[in-house]
């Protein structure tokens, strides 16, 4: 039987000098006494699998609200595949896999229903307050607060490594606030190599959407030059569905192996030999400069295309007006809100706890509520 110590010898003989091991995390919010099995990173991975917030991502979508259709991602289906994509790169460099699963886990654990709209809805309501919503900071709330599964604290009390790489997640469409972590210039190589497995995962499958949903057709990406790399692995299908799955396949496996051989050379380059070494650096995990203008233009014909479609927007429109009604609707009556979701009444501003309640939700239980509420036919 491998012990905790076990493990911890084996990454400190087997992971990159540059990798964080686990025997050396930098704590955690409240002392505990470490698992005899499992390292910190391992127990911090299955706290977030079983937490309530990380089983409601099912529910809550990307770019399709959840009545659109199953077969389109959401971000429970979009944190996996960052999982997946961000242990890909983790092995290739010899960093710490189980750090890096565990920031995958928990990078989207902050956000609203209805995807970036929700957010953008409810960062909107809380400026009439003089506050805001942004899911990192949101994300660490949750697993610092909000999650209730443990007599001796709240939250889920995770490694600051893990909470770092939650606060820090950075991408083209995150702006994380980190002022309780701005004492390093960079996060760790992990919780780099997870903001590009996001953005890999986030754009190949909003494509794989698009193509799938006929908003997007394979004439309008044909002027793109990441698309002629692609269009080389699936000219010979005609069948739509294998050629989609091809593509989206071969998009990844391009993506992934220039940031693999790019990170390794940003490495060398910067004389990363250490964990503080990549934490004074700036950040070493990256696309080369023109494979990044090729994916940049891809994101570009996405916006336009896809993003900007009628569908998209009108399915955004409603989320906002679906948000922005209940919100009212608590702060009129607060009492409507379940007795477990008012529990911080008094410790906290009531808007605050509507916040919480409402960016909890899934978009499934959104129209619900907004159904029973604003529905005279609807039947409580």
């Amino acid at each position: 039987m491998r012990t905790r110590k076990d493990w911890e010898e084996i990454e400190e003989k087997t992971l990159a000098p540059y990798a964080v091991k686990s025997k050396h995390h930098l704590g955690r919010r409240h002392d505990e006494q470490e698992h005899p099995l499992r390292t910190s990173f391992q127990r911090d991975r299955d706290r977030i699998i079983h937490s309530t917030a990380f089983r409601r991502l099912e529910y809550k979508t990307q770019v399709f609200i959840y009545h659109e259709g199953d077969y389109y991602r959401n971000r429970l289906t979009h944190t996996i595949e960052v999982q997946q994509i961000g242990r890909s790169i983790a092995r290739s460099l010899g960093l710490n896999e189980d750090l890096v699963e565990a920031i995958s886990l928990a990078h989207d654990i902050g956000h609203t229903p209805f995807g970036h709209k929700g957010e953008q809805a409810l960062n909107e309501i809380m400026k009439k307050f003089g506050r805001s919503f942004e899911h990192n900071r949101h994300g660490l709330r949750v697993v610092d607060i909000l999650e209730v599964r443990y007599p001796q604290f709240e939250g889920l009390n995770l490694t600051y490594e893990v909470r770092e790489g939650i606060i820090k997640h950075k991408t083209s469409y995150d702006s994380p606030e980190i002022e309780p972590f701005s004492e390093h210039l960079s996060p760790s190589i992990e919780a780099q190599v997870v903001n590009l497995a996001d953005e890999i995962a986030y754009t190949s499958h909003d494509l794989d959407d698009g193509l799938k949903s006929e908003i997007l057709e394979k004439r309008e990406l044909s002027h793109l030059k990441i698309w002629e790399t692609v269009a080389e692995k699936i000219g010979k299908y005609d069948d739509r569905e294998t050629t989609r799955t091809t593509a989206v396949r071969t998009l990844i496996n391009f993506l992934v192996k220039d940031v693999i051989e790019t990170s390794e050379k940003l490495i060398i380059e910067n004389k990363i030999e250490s964990v503080n070494d990549a934490r004074k650096n700036g950040p070493v995990i990256s696309f080369s400069q023109e494979v990044y203008a090729q994916y940049n233009a891809l994101k570009k014909t996405l916006l336009e295309k896809m993003y900007n479609h009628y569908r998209v927007i009108r399915m955004a429109e409603k989320a906002s007006r679906i948000i922005e009604d209940l919100f009212n609707a608590y702060l009129k009556e607060p009492r409507q809100i379940p007795p477990q979701s008012c529990k911080r009444i008094g410790r906290e501003p009531i808007e605050q706890i509507i916040c919480d309640y409402i960016a909890g939700m899934t978009d499934r239980f959104a129209q619900e509520e907004h159904k029973k509420l604003f529905d005279p036919h609807s039947i409580v």
